[in-house]
């Protein structure tokens, strides 16, 4: 692990202490002999950053000329050596500069007495000089020495003195310091003296002094808090170069609170197994405990086991100790600063003081502060959750109350929007009911428990986990289980299917489960066709899902289950697509209302993103993204950020800003703050992230290659992470690499879905993009089989149209990707000369492909068609038609800061054609032309022609003049379409 160099964090700190002593600001000494010497006080907790910060003070004070004396105080116990620091100043100022110690110990003869040598113990003399300590001689002349050793020094250059760890003090050093916070200086002469906050307890001596100091003109207080998350990120950025992975990181954040040094330790035990504490910080932590008294001790051990928090009424019933010891015991504890107390909750003062101390227990006594607290939780000697009971209970081998205390945990999660929270709740009661005997002795439902912890996983963001589970249970199901068990976990089954990538066919898996649900009107058969009806209407197979969804609904009424009915009126709603959009619109709006009266909140999400869908794929963008942002917020707002429907409303919000043109906005939605996206929907926002990045200019090819994991897990991060890929490789010159970008897209997305997908017009198209400037360059024996993929790739997109279901609306956006792609193919087959378009063709497709994506209100694309459209008539003759569009493709590129866009645009902004440029031409240039046509270099053209390389440059340049080319490929575009090479 690497050493960190640079201060981390701790700018405005460094900036404030080095203000507040001189060392910024005026760099003249004053010489005003009432006014105080400058000082300051320098705290936090131990680990935080105070020797950093002095050292990085140090360091800017010598780089500004000042002479920097630095002397430390130790923890000698009741065998403090009186002076120590400034002995050690002493000391090192003697052997730098003896005259200067010399001259000053003339005047001043009692400054012998710190000199380090003088100090040493012999055992002929009676002291360490052989002198009574007692009797040495008056503390004001040694003050007065000190005094004058500092101004002597301060004549050369200005002094700052550093006194580290003044918490380990003796009274006679804490007493020299107060001497010199009080006294005038004649020359510029500065005092920082740290110490540690959490070891100045009541009764400790220094927590007076400190602010007797506090009130005296001149001193200032500098407190150094707890680390930002960003600075800790940095921190461990610089600790391991090759970095850890975010759950790594993430971890370090939280337990680090902030504190360097336990940062540090934790990212050197980092790649360890579990969440231990290392040694030496465990060693450092509980040396605290070594002070409190056996009372004190032995309720901090015991809230160890509660965790980082405990009430008061828990700790005293776990204890064991009678309540006046419990007050004088935690009275210790808080006054020591290993606990905080809040109203009658206690804390750790460090979260991983709280995790040494439990390491620390031993076994068997780990498990019996857990069956107390357990004790106490269950017959009511104490409050709190069913989550703590089953910790308590699971960690005191109690199995069976934990079991039933995980199920109750689960519920209560469910209940205040925690699925994640369920979902690991639910898994631990499986866990536990995994046991045989367990399972026989126990009333809970094993489908009912694995359906609830599928569903907490599906809302948490995780539905691949949930169909494992799922899968797993259902190949496990014992012949003589419940007929019902079977049903209900295929019923569950199916709905997970729906909404993954798999193989699988959710209806055939939903017909299954019809056929084995009971007949009769039970609340089982109720859901299992109502999910039937939803699966049927999802793969467009509507009048199915119709019929089954009014048997649904009809059934669901009967039972007074709104919440059922209201799933059933939201899929039937949805079935309206295929008519009228005012009355699928109309019908879905009841139908989120109704959902919102009965407190269905999946069928309303559901709901909501339907109808953000219809408006979309109109290309209706603003009431679209009212309503995805109302789903968004209704998701967050019931804590159910990533579940269905609520978060894709927020992914498909992140897509219209992208499209709008709001880019900041689109990196809000995208950028996930907490780090703790579950996979798939963090890949799915990380993928609309980086196309923002890409298109600012930011190099993202290292991350969208650790998307491609994820590509058979989700076709949208597929098709988007696809497109950055082919940009990554057009940017790279690598036209093979495009081309493979392409075909591994349509291959995944072939698998999971079907080959002809409608994205894959958008691929097409901008495969063809990307490969537009390579093109040029190709030699010529290349472009043959070039424009036959070329080809290809737009016979792709024609065969997606024409199999595309007559039925199913074909939007703005579908049909703005459909005219970028002609105009593509045409100028491939123009920029290679392989059976070239009219002009004019060339022209009238890139104007349609511009007005489709006005249509379509995709900001960015429309710019870049428009600046393809500008090189196309600029090209063709019409400069004042080129600059016109050009115009309007900067304006957008500079809103947006695409800065690969207007270097683009740069590039088209040179001299204009001219309309006989060819007639100019030399022979010798129109040799030169056809070889850059080719793509050679002006080294290859020299050697080919035997002329310098230099005359080649030389003959280039006019060759552009002439054309009125920006470029090379420009010319080479220009050059065939006049017909001047083959």
């Amino acid at each position: 692990m690497a050493t960190p160099r640079a201060l981390v964090g701790r700018d405005t700190e460094l900036t404030e202490t080095a203000s507040a002593l001189g060392v910024l600001g005026d760099a003249e000494p004053h010489h005003d002999p009432a006014a105080p010497g400058r000082a300051v006080l320098l705290s936090g907790d131990a680990g935080v950053g105070k020797t950093r910060l002095l050292t990085a003070l140090r360091d800017l004070a010598v780089d500004r000329g000042w002479r920097v004396l630095a002397g430390h105080c130790l923890d000698l116990g009741d065998s403090a050596l009186p002076y120590l620091p400034f002995s050690e100043v002493l000391g090192r100022l003697a052997a730098d500069r003896p005259e200067l110690v010399g001259q000053v110990t003339a005047e001043h003869p009692g400054l012998l007495r710190l000199q380090p040598g003088r100090r040493v113990l012999d055992p002929e003399r009676g002291g360490a000089d052989g002198r009574d300590e007692t009797s040495a001689l008056a503390r004001g002349d040694l003050f007065e020495a000190v005094h004058a050793l500092l101004e002597a020094a301060a004549e050369e250059a200005p002094v700052l003195l550093v006194v580290e760890d003044a918490h380990w003090a003796d009274r006679s050093t804490r007493d020299l310091l107060s001497f010199l916070f009080s006294r005038s200086f004649a020359r510029q002469v500065a005092v920082v003296a740290s110490y540690r906050s959490d070891d100045l307890h009541r009764r400790h001596p220094l927590r007076r002094q400190v602010a007797e100091w506090s009130r005296l003109r001149g001193v200032e207080r500098v407190a150094l808090g707890p680390l930002p998350e960003a600075a800790v990120r940095e921190l461990v950025a610089q600790l391991v170069p090759d970095g850890l992975d975010e759950h790594a990181l993430r971890t370090i954040v939280d337990r680090a609170e902030g504190n360097a040094f336990f940062v540090e330790e934790l990212t050197s035990a980092a790649r360890g197994p579990g969440d231990w504490v290392p040694a030496d910080l465990a060693d450092l932590l509980l040396v605290r405990l070594d002070r409190l008294g056996d009372a004190a001790r032995r309720l901090v051990r015991t809230a160890s086991a509660a965790g980082r928090r405990v009430s008061h009424e828990s700790l005293e019933a776990a204890s064991g100790l009678d309540p006046a010891a419990v007050d004088e015991g935690l009275r210790e504890a808080v006054e020591m600063n290993v606990l905080v107390a809040d109203g009658a909750v206690y804390s750790f003062r460090h979260a991983l003081l709280g995790e040494a101390v439990y390491d620390d227990l031993l076994p068997g006594e780990r498990v019996r502060l857990h069956a107390q607290y357990a004790a106490a939780l269950r017959d009511g000697r104490a409050h709190g959750t069913a989550a703590e009971l089953a910790r308590h209970a699971r960690l005191a081998l109690d199995l069976d109350t934990a079991l039933l205390a995980s199920v109750r945990a689960g519920r209560e999660a469910t209940a205040v929007g925690g699925p994640g929270e369920a979902a690991l709740h639910y898994e631990q009661a499986l866990e536990l009911l995994a046991d045989p005997r367990r399972q026989a002795d126990t009333d809970v439902d094993l489908s009912k428990l694995v359906v609830s912890a599928a569903d907490a996983l599906t809302q948490s963001g995780e539905p691949e986990r949930a169909a494992a589970l799922l899968r797993e249970h259902l190949d496990l199901l014992p012949a003589d289980a419940s007929p019902l068990w079977r049903p209900r976990l295929l019923t569950a089954y199916a709905a997970v299917l729906l909404i993954i990538e798999t193989d699988l066919d959710p209806a055939a898996v939903a017909a299954e489960a019809a056929a084995l649900a009971p007949t009769g009107e039970t609340p089982l058969r109720a859901r299992v066709l109502t999910t039937q009806a939803n699966v049927l209407g999802s793969m467009g197979r509507w009048e199915e899902a119709e019929a089954v969804g009014l048997d649904a609904l009809a059934m669901a009424e009967r039972l007074d289950l709104p919440e059922l009915a209201s799933e059933a009126i939201t899929t039937l709603s949805a079935l309206k697509k295929t008519g009228p959009k005012e009355g699928l619109r109309a019908a879905l709006v009841d139908a989120v209302e109704r959902a919102e009266r009965s407190g269905a909140i999946h069928a309303e999400l559901r709901g909501r993103f339907f109808l953000g869908r219809s408006y979309q794929d109109w290309g209706e963008l603003d009431t679209a993204a009212d309503w995805f942002r109302g789903g968004m917020e209704r998701a967050v707002a019931v804590g159910l950020p990533w579940a269905p429907y609520g978060f894709e409303a927020r992914w498909q919000l992140s897509l219209i800003e992208l499209v709008r043109g709001d880019w900041d906005a689109a990196l809000a939605l995208s950028t996930v703050v907490d780090g703790d996206a579950p996979p798939v929907p963090g890949a799915i926002l990380e993928a609309v992230r980086l196309q923002v990045l890409q298109g600012r200019g930011v190099e993202v090819g290292a991350e969208v290659r650790a998307l491609r994991r994820f590509w058979e897990r989700e076709g949208g991060v597929a098709i988007h992470a696809a497109e950055l890929a082919l940009v990554c490789a057009g940017r790279a010159g690598d036209g093979q690499a495009v081309l493979a970008a392409y075909a591994d897209a349509v291959d995944v997305l072939g698998r999971i879905w079907h080959p002809w997908f409608s994205a894959r017009i958008r691929l097409a198209a901008a495969t063809l993009r990307e490969l537009a400037p390579l093109l040029p360059r190709l030699p010529a024996g290349e472009r043959t089989a070039w424009a036959a993929e070329a080809a290809r790739l737009h016979a792709d997109g024609r065969e997606v149209l024409d199999r595309a279901d007559p039925s199913v609306h074909w939007g703005p956006e579908g049909r703005a990707w459909a005219a970028r792609l002609r105009a593509e193919a045409l100028r491939a087959a123009w920029l290679l000369g392989v059976h070239p378009p009219p002009q004019d063709e060339l022209v009238d497709a890139w104007r349609a492909a511009v007005a489709a994506f006005e249509e379509h209100g995709h900001v960015h694309e429309l710019a870049r068609t428009r600046a393809a459209l500008a090189g196309v008539l600029r090209a063709a003759g019409d400069p004042a038609g080129a600059r016109e569009v050009a115009d309007a493709a900067r304006a957008a590129a500079h809103r947006l800061g695409a800065v690969p866009l207007l270097d683009e645009l740069r590039a088209l902004s040179g001299p204009t054609p001219r309309a006989e440029a060819s007639d100019a031409l030399t022979a010798r240039e129109a040799e030169i032309l056809a070889l850059v046509a080719e793509g050679r270099s002006n080294g290859e053209i020299g050697k080919q022609l035997f002329i310098s390389t230099k005359t080649v440059s030389v003959h280039v340049s006019r060759i552009l003049a002439k054309l009125g080319a920006a470029g090379r490929t420009e010319a080479a575009a220009i050059a065939r379409r006049r017909g001047l090479v083959d």
